[in-house]
């Protein structure tokens, strides 16, 4: 394992991240850098599957709040998701690592459907996973999805990539300057406390199975890496340091 802490990880990136400082879309340049960073944990033979959220392109919950049908709304959000795993299958491609994608909404002339015993056997030979759509059903976010897959795949650890923060805090660091910054916490904790660590339905997965979450952040280049190879980065819930 060459001094990596982990053999099998979901990463968690919000669609946020795609996009850079634009806000919006996808950014070629940041894509082509978590990429690069991938790639590095793969040469730690470390086994890597990604979540990625679909923000960037559109929300559920934005558009339902406007009067959108719910459903309807988080159905555009799987799309979304897999427009960012595409892309990101393509950087990653360009760098020589070998990249699937499974989306949870049947769409085969561009990704593969959802199969947990072929995911595993992916990531067996060395593959990265990039697990798109979602749950493939409408009220569940893509914190919900990871907290699935990590379960299904007997991962052991979700690393959640956040943008603007660099782990969870008793308040927002933003507007409050003494906010106080966690190491360590209980799943139970998040869920009293109301922290924005993920959705109270990932929380709750992580829990019932016990599956360690590191929240970081992405900004700093090389964050993936450090914190796949246990590094004392950001705030680990249910796990210790």
């Amino acid at each position: 394992m060459n001094g990596a802490k982990y053999k099998r990880i979901v990463l968690k990136l919000s669609g946020e991240a795609l996009a850079g400082t634009q806000g919006y879309g996808i950014d070629p340049v940041i894509v082509d850098s978590i990429a690069r960073e991938i790639k590095k944990i793969k040469a730690v033979n470390i086994e890597v599957a990604i979540v990625v959220g679909g923000g960037n392109i559109w929300r559920g919950l934005a558009g339902s709040a406007k009067g959108m049908d719910r459903a309807t709304a988080d159905y555009m959000g799987m799309l979304a998701t897999v427009m960012n795993s595409l892309a990101l299958q393509d950087s990653l491609e360009n760098h020589n690592v070998d990249t699937r994608v499974q989306s949870a909404i049947e769409m085969r002339q561009v990704a593969e459907p959802y199969i947990r015993r072929r995911a595993i056997r992916h990531l067996e030979k060395g593959r990265v996973i990039i697990f798109a759509a979602g749950t493939g059903n409408p009220y569940f976010s893509t914190d919900t999805t990871a907290a699935l897959r990590a379960a299904e795949i007997e991962a052991d650890v979700i690393l959640m990539a956040k943008k603007n923060t660099d782990g969870v805090y008793d308040s927002d660091p933003r507007h409050n300057p003494d906010a106080k910054k966690f190491k360590e916490l209980e799943y139970i904790e998040v869920l009293q406390r109301g922290l924005g660590v993920m959705d109270s339905t990932a929380t709750s997965l992580c829990m019932d199975n016990k599956i360690p979450i590191v929240v970081f952040s992405i900004d700093e280049p090389g964050n993936i890496l450090k914190v796949a190879l246990g590094q004392d980065i950001g705030t680990i819930v249910g796990g210790k340091k």
